[in-house]
């Protein structure tokens, strides 16, 4: 595999690093900090950039997703809903709004906003004035003022199918909604973190009341995850939404829980897979000849991954720059210890060249040993660093839900590796010069 040369100098310089085992010892503390640092600024980097996209996708969804936003008009989400029907390459969220707790109350959060804002409502104004998405505004009256009572209002979010194919939620407690059954009469829900700490706080009545629905509902709530947003979300099967909701479900109506002084409409997004830009056109096609126009129609592809890069690669060339100047310290202290290696061996350096082995040789086997010491000091370093992950994650992943089951990146071991082999050759290189130039002569002294 070796050359017989490269061979002999591996063995030979094995056999140096054996010999003098302190000196080894000594230089490979002086390195193992430096390469622990390009070790440890590598490793943070990547773990960084997939925790922030783990985060980014829980909102906008995995890289290289087809994402559309569609006007909820026009019969768009029944258009849409039958479109999707069976498919496993895309998925419809319909969101609007609904009141979990008493009816006919103002709720605790109205509109939907953060519990911790909760206690800053304000009051009923006047009429206020909205413009549709074909630029046509229209005057709404003031909603009618409701009592205060034990009430929360959500983000109510319908699904045709399984969204976790496209945004990554992290489950927190319970199940997520099973697609493969038959609906249910009690549409099955799950909570994102923010509405079940609004159920937590306020004790409210199990009822929830739809904007459209023949009757109030009466939920079972099955889980609870965690996806990234800070308002109070609630997610549902649309089938089970539907059999509270006959008339919208027979007229493809957009009455599916209207805004509360909003934009009087549903959010309609559509996520699609890679590679399904057959099912796109068909989907712009059935919606343009319902009326909607072309304009109004927006896909686009998720690209977190490459938005971030810029700021990462600024970040990691900093601590990088950083960890090559403790890098520096190790290789000087490898030279420093070398120097004083080669300057001890001289007459055995000196015989070596008497009995015929050649210049190259000699500095072969002084590289040698710091490219060995080199690559047992990353050894120890990547070692150390993995080591340190897991017991940060044992100790800290409860509160970084987004590192969990985080595991060492493999670029950080090979930046280890190629930093050892860095470190050994800059440390070797003038030792091995050194005793290159040994003259033979100076075997007489021995």
């Amino acid at each position: 595999m070796f050359s017989g040369k490269l061979r002999s100098a591996l063995v030979i310089g094995g056999q140096g690093i054996r010999a003098r085992k302190l000196r080894t010892f000594l230089s490979m503390v002086s390195l193992f900090l430096g390469v622990l640092a390009i070790v440890a600024v590598q490793a943070g980097s990547e773990i960084a950039e997939r925790a922030m996209l783990t985060d980014v996708e829980l909102q906008a969804g995995k890289d290289g997703t087809m994402m559309g936003y569609i006007p909820g008009e026009k019969g768009a989400p029944a258009i849409v809903e039958s479109t999707l029907k069976g498919r496993a390459d895309a998925v419809a969220m319909i969101s609007s709004q609904a009141v979990i707790g008493e009816p006919g109350v103002r709720p605790i959060n109205e509109g939907g906003m953060p519990f911790e804002y909760a206690g800053q409502r304000g009051d009923y104004n006047g009429s206020m004035t909205f413009c549709d998405a074909s630029g046509v505004c229209h005057e709404q009256k003031a909603p009618e003022k409701k009592p205060d009572g034990q009430a929360i209002e959500v983000n109510m979010v319908a699904l045709t199918g399984d969204i976790r194919r496209f945004k990554p939620f992290r489950p927190v407690s319970g199940s997520w909604l099973d697609f493969a059954t038959a609906p249910s009469l009690a549409p099955r829900i799950v909570l994102n973190e923010e509405a079940a700490k609004g159920l937590d706080r306020y004790r409210v009545p199990g009822e929830m009341m739809i904007e459209g629905a023949s009757h109030h509902v009466s939920p079972q709530i099955i889980g609870v995850v965690q996806d990234g947003s800070s308002t109070p979300r609630v997610y549902l099967r649309l089938d089970e939404l539907r059999t509270w909701m006959p008339a919208a479900a027979e007229t493809g109506s957009s009455d599916i829980g209207r805004f509360r002084g909003g934009s009087g409409g549903t959010q309609l997004e559509v996520y699609l897979q890679p590679g399904s830009a057959d099912l796109q056109q068909l989907l712009k096609a059935k919606l343009v000849g319902a009326g909607l126009s072309q304009d109004q129609l927006h896909f686009n592809t998720v690209n977190s991954k490459e938005r971030m890069e810029s700021e990462l690669r600024i970040l990691r060339l900093i601590f990088l720059g950083m960890a090559f100047l403790v890098l520096l310290i190790g290789v000087a202290g490898i030279l420093n210890v070398g120097l004083a290696t080669v300057g001890e061996r001289v007459e055995e350096f000196a015989l070596r060249r008497a009995v015929g082995m050649s210049r190259m040789l000699l500095a072969g086997i002084v590289l040698a040993e710091t490219l060995l010491t080199g690559l047992l000091t990353a050894a120890l370093a990547i070692g150390a660093g993995a080591a340190g992950l897991q017991i940060a994650l044992a100790m800290f992943g409860s509160r970084f839900p987004s590192l969990q089951g985080t595991a060492f990146p493999w670029e950080a071991g090979v930046a280890g590796v190629i930093a050892g082999l860095v470190a050994g050759v800059l440390g070797g290189l003038i030792p091995a010069v050194r005793a290159a130039r040994i003259p033979i002569a100076t075997v007489m002294r021995a």
